[in-house]
């Protein structure tokens, strides 16, 4: 008996036998190339099933100190991974009955349902079990034509508002997001090719729907490469489609900023920035040399951080290091911070409960009560990463090209946990040496 099902036979819980790669099998064409999956679910660490149930009382109410303190010990277990992430992502309120959270996820499935019905009157495609891989509008609203349809409009391309009134022009805001939809298609044709379940148009076509839709309601941002990425896992794990939906959205509200452009730069520069300056404080050695090799943008981290390492970590993986993140985070207040947009933490940092409920990332930075805006954990993520390959950086990287490369050479041997706890050492770190200077 080896020593996994020992453990799970002391433990009485031989579902954490489970075998991630079959939850979330790989194409046979695309083994070789695919990063090795790493995260097993461990007894006595990983949040079970079992466990899960008994972390509610009686009227559904989660103990969600307990959740986090086991999540951040050893992730989650595959089959539940979808309903805890609404919790780590802030859909649902801890202290909320079974019955409440059921009132609110029928209220955000029929919210869902308007916003879906609202993008299919703009566009047929939605909801159709079809994606767009084509522009099917020009920039001044005019639809583009269907070069297999000998001469007619794109029979995707017409809603029923174009329908209904063709002669009149349509809105910019209308415009701007057709604009878009051929784009979301190219990209989700993309994504996670080399799962079996992406062989389903079906799974194609709901996230489609899914990074659709939301390019609708975020007009702001709109669809920006990279939302695919993130979204795939979620619209996986989570049965219903609008359930995926709003899922995603919370996640959007953490990573957003990334995604804000203007005509001469992007979001996540301020990251790198910040990046910087995290690396200038806790390694100034080997920031000089990155410097040195016009690295000191760290723009080479850039991937890293738009689409949370989706690219170093075989899928599995990806999901493991992702709520190890979200439970280091953890605000007991981030449901009603969300649902309030407020950025203001309200934790009580006299209150040792609250302190509890509280990531350990999350519980450091209130117990330093720092004022300005809070550096997010993946930023350190990636100081823990450049840091693990600081011998090899200063002796191999002679130019940006040769740090590229070390970098890329990562992907599929980098450990979640062991990078999780290199973040919050040089988060630890950091923070010393800024009160100190």
């Amino acid at each position: 008996m080896n020593r996994m099902m020992f453990m799970a036979c002391c433990y009485n819980d031989p579902e954490m036998l489970i075998d991630p790669d079959t939850v979330y099998p790989i194409r046979p064409e695309c083994r070789d190339d695919a990063p090795k999956t790493r995260f097993k679910p461990r007894p006595g660490l990983t949040l079970s099933p079992k466990r899960w149930k008994l972390l509610h009382n009686e009227e559904g109410c989660l103990d969600i100190a307990g959740m986090i303190k086991r999540v951040q010990r050893g992730g989650i277990h595959p089959t539940i991974k979808g309903e805890v992430w609404e919790f780590l992502l802030g859909c649902y309120d801890p202290k909320s009955t079974t019955e409440q959270k059921n009132q609110l996820r029928q209220q955000r499935r029929l919210e869902y349902e308007k916003l879906k019905t609202k993008c299919r009157e703009m566009d047929t495609t939605v909801g159709s079990g079809r994606v767009i891989t084509m522009p099917v509008i020009t920039e001044d609203g005019q639809p583009i034509q269907d070069p297999n349809s000998n001469g007619g409009e794109r029979p995707s391309s017409v809603g029923v508002e174009q329908q209904t009134s063709s002669d009149a022009p349509l809105p910019k805001e209308v415009i701007q997001w057709k604009l878009t939809l051929h784009q979301i298609g190219l990209d989700v044709n993309r994504t996670d090719r080399q799962l079996v379940y992406y062989e389903s148009q079906e799974n194609l076509a709901r996230l489609w729907d899914i990074l659709a839709v939301y390019s609708w309601v975020d007009m702001d941002i709109g669809y920006c490469q990279g939302m695919s990425d993130l979204c795939s896992p979620i619209s996986i794990l989570l049965e219903h489609e609008a359930d995926a939906f709003w899922c995603f959205e919370r996640l959007m509200r953490r990573v957003r900023g990334n995604f804000v452009s203007t005509s001469t730069s992007i979001g996540v520069r301020s990251q790198l920035t910040t990046l910087s300056s995290i690396m200038k404080a806790i390694d100034p050695k080997l920031h000089e040399h990155l410097e040195n090799l016009d690295a000191g943008e760290y723009l080479f981290a850039f991937r890293m951080l738009m689409v949370l390492f989706r690219r170093e970590f075989s899928f599995v993986d990806t999901m493991y290091l992702w709520e190890l993140m979200w439970s280091m985070e953890y605000n007991p207040s981030l449901f009603s911070m969300l649902e309030s947009n407020s950025d203001t933490s309200k934790a009580n940092t006299q209150d040792e409960n609250a302190l509890k409920q509280c990531g350990k990332f999350e519980r450091k930075n209130l117990q330093e009560a720092k004022k300005e805006e809070q550096i997010p954990l993946s930023v350190f993520l990636v100081a823990s990463v450049l840091e693990a390959r600081n011998k090899q950086l200063l002796s191999d990287a002679k130019g940006l090209d040769d740090v590229v490369k070390i970098l890329n050479d990562i992907t599929g041997n980098l450990d979640a946990k062991k990078a999780c706890r290199g973040a919050l050492k040089i988060h630890e770190k950091y923070l010393t040496t800024v009160k100190a200077s």
